[in-house]
Formats: C-alpha cells, structure tokens, sequence
C-alpha cells in the first residue's frame, strides 16, 4: 500500500539531531543565531519557540487582552488554536472559508467584526496562500492586530509572512515540510511585541533533551514505515489484529495528545531542536517542493470531475492533497483495496462553532467542506505511474 504520507526528513537529518542530543551546545547562541537566520534583513523581529502552539500561547500571554475579547480565527483551523484561544479567556469567532480559494470570505470577515475584536488570525490551508490585502485592510480599519498562520505553507521560497502582518507562524511539526520534528518559528512586525513574548517564554522551562531523544527515535520508526513495503506489512498486520492502522497512524503524529497539553507547550526549545531546525533550513532542498507539485498537477489533470479545495487559490504548494466526497468514508475503503492509503485524518483540522450570541457567524461552507474532506496521497515518495494509477482508481470509484 502506498503510505498517505512521506515525514519530510532524510536519515541523516534523523541522526544529527540524535547527535546533538549529546552534544554539550549553547542553547541560547543557538536560538540566537536562528532567529537571525530567519529574519536576517530585520534584526530582533524573529523568535524560535517549541512550536506554533507554544508561540501562539506566549502570544496571547503577553497581549493580555480582557477577557471576553473576540477574536476572529479561520472557520478551518487547527483545534488546538481555537483551545488557546479560549484558556485565555477570550471568544473565538469564526471566519468562513471560500473552498474554491481556500482565503476567508469578505462578507464573513466583515459580518465577523464587532465592537468586541481584538485580533484576527487567519490560517493558509493545505499548502496554499491567501492574499491577505482584505484581512489587512479590515484589520487596519478596526484596530485589530492580524496573524498570519503559516504553519501550512513553508516552502523555502524566503516568504517569512505578508510584511504588513502583525505576526506570522511557521510550524516545523512531524509532517510539516523540513521538519524539525517540532519547532516554530515566529516573525513580528513590532520587535518591542516580539519582546514581550519573547519575555514570556524566558519564564518557562527548557524542554528536556532526553525528550528530543526519544521523539527523534520514534520519528525514526515513522520515517521507516512510510517505505512501501514496511507500510503495507504494518496494515496487513493491523487488520490482523482488529486495528485500525489510520487511527494509530493519525494518533503517532500528534505533537501533544494526552493529558497536560498547556504544561507540554509551555516549554523553551531544547538545544537539540534548535540546531536540527537550523541545519534544515540551510539545507533544505527546494526541487522537491517543484516534485510535488508536478505529481499534484498529473493528478489533478487526470481528475478534472472531482471536487477539490483550492481549486481557485491563487498560490499553491500542494503540502497535502484533499478532496470532498458526499460519503468520504466510502471512498477511503475503495481506495485502501486499491493499495492506496487515503485518510481524513492528516491533521488535527476542526470547524469553530459560533458563540452562542453571534449565530451570523456560523461559517456553512467550512463546515459543508470539512464534513466531506478526505486526503489522498500525492507526495515526493510516488511516482508517475502511482499517480496514473491512483487517477484510474479515483475514476472507477466514482463511476
């Protein structure tokens, strides 16, 4: 079976991260020389956290914005922003989500703000860029302090967020592109802003190392299932046993399941992480972002009925490569017989309900979209021929 997926990290990335596990490094040199990498044209508006989770969280700490404050978030966003959101008191109020264009609505945007907004935070989604000239305008118009989440859209193309943004977040998660396997990376448009949060994380503790160790192990066996023929072994053998391999598969890759979410994201970045997410983004090869999206094109090329989330927007890297079904489910099984390990769950995507008192809000074509979302696989470990092959399985399944 072909994996849904491929972790975006080579073996020997693995093993200088395990090394520098054991390596005695200056983490805050590190961290230091990192931010500067990132924003090296503007010094002091960088700053590397454990994860876009954890910057995000810091942000909100150092804003301290009153409570009951809304603040308006994509309509498909990551679960655990809008989980944030609230631990701070605040109202998260959705934005609806164009599926052609994958950008937030402006009549939704506009129907969204009220005297009570403080911040806008808007997510580009499945490898693609919004333009954000609208959410800009809006939030200049209202006083409303715009982030940018880019956590999706990392290619190495030096784009580090819209300039005109107040703050953009860059994840480098298990299955983000160049993974670090965990990290963000944060770029301010205010560096006195970028200090107060950055003042926050000082008082939090260092990740430990032995933890970066052990995460680096298992993401070890992970990168080691994605190969073919291991892949389709592990299935078999989950069907043996009367378990779902997608459920296993979606729950390995969550950065902070269980119990004790804030105290896990409320953590520095160890020395370990610091150096890996550096040496991936010196190191990173951008040809394999062209790959994809060649595949991603065969594909879309040889599928010109099916319905497609971003099929209008305007820029796109194909990160992951979604589609929308009546009965997506249906079509899972068709494909998995098929050899093809199509999944909904790729990420921890969520559709955020409307607080009670603002039902306006209610965002219908986000919802209408993610009750029918599936993911195929498309990525760099396929070929051309996987791909004509996954076309004519797609086909007969609809037919």
């Amino acid at each position: 079976m072909i994996p849904r997926k491929r972790l975006d990290i080579g073996w020997m990335d693995l093993l200088f991260g395990a090394g520098c596990c054991l390596w005695p490094g200056d983490r805050t040199a590190a961290e230091r020389r990192l931010a500067s990498a990132w924003c090296p044209e503007e010094p002091g508006r960088a700053l590397a956290c454990l994860s876009v989770r954890s910057g995000f969280d810091a942000l909100l700490q150092a804003l301290a914005l009153p409570a009951g404050s809304e603040v308006l978030i994509s309509a498909l966003t990551i679960r655990d922003m809008v989980r944030i959101v609230a631990e701070h008191g605040l109202v998260p109020v959705p934005v609806d989500v164009d599926p052609h264009t994958l950008a937030v609505c402006p009549e939704a945007l506009a129907r969204a703000v009220s005297p009570r907004s403080r911040a806008i935070v808007v997510a580009h989604l499945f490898g693609s860029r919004m333009p954000l000239a609208p959410v800009l305008d809006l939030g200049r118009a209202h006083g409303l302090l715009v982030i940018e989440d880019c956590a999706q859209a990392y290619t190495g193309d030096g784009y580090r967020g819209d300039p005109e943004s107040d703050v953009s977040l860059f994840s480098f998660g298990p299955i983000k592109t160049a993974t670090a396997l965990a990290g963000g990376l944060l770029r301010f448009r205010d560096p006195s802003l970028r200090d107060r949060v950055a003042a926050v994380q000082a008082a939090w503790p260092v990740q430990d190392r032995s933890r970066f160790l052990i995460r680096s192990g298992k993401y070890a066996l992970l990168k080691l299932l994605s190969y073919r023929s291991v892949f389709t072994l592990f299935t078999a053998l989950c069907r043996l046993v009367g378990q779902s391999h997608d459920a296993i598969i979606s729950g390995s890759v969550r950065g902070f399941a269980g119990a004790g979410f804030f105290a896990k994201i409320r953590q520095r970045p160890a020395f370990p992480l610091l150096a890996l997410l550096a040496h991936r983004l010196k190191s990173f090869d951008r040809s394999r972002i062209a790959s994809r999206s060649a595949l991603a094109q065969e594909a879309i090329h040889g599928m010109p009925a099916i319905e497609r989330p971003g099929d209008q927007a305007a820029w796109h890297s194909y990160w992951v490569f979604p589609v929308c079904q009546d009965d997506p489910e249906k079509l899972i099984g068709f494909l998995w017989d098929q050899g093809f390990d199509a999944t909904r769950g790729a990420s921890s995507l969520c559709v955020v309900s409307p607080p009670e008192d603002r039902p306006e809000t209610e965002p219908a074509l986000a919802r209408r979209t993610f009750e029918r979302l599936l993911y195929l696989p498309a990525h760099e470990g396929m070929n051309r021929r996987d791909i004509e092959n996954l076309v004519r399985a797609v086909t007969n399944a609809m037919r």
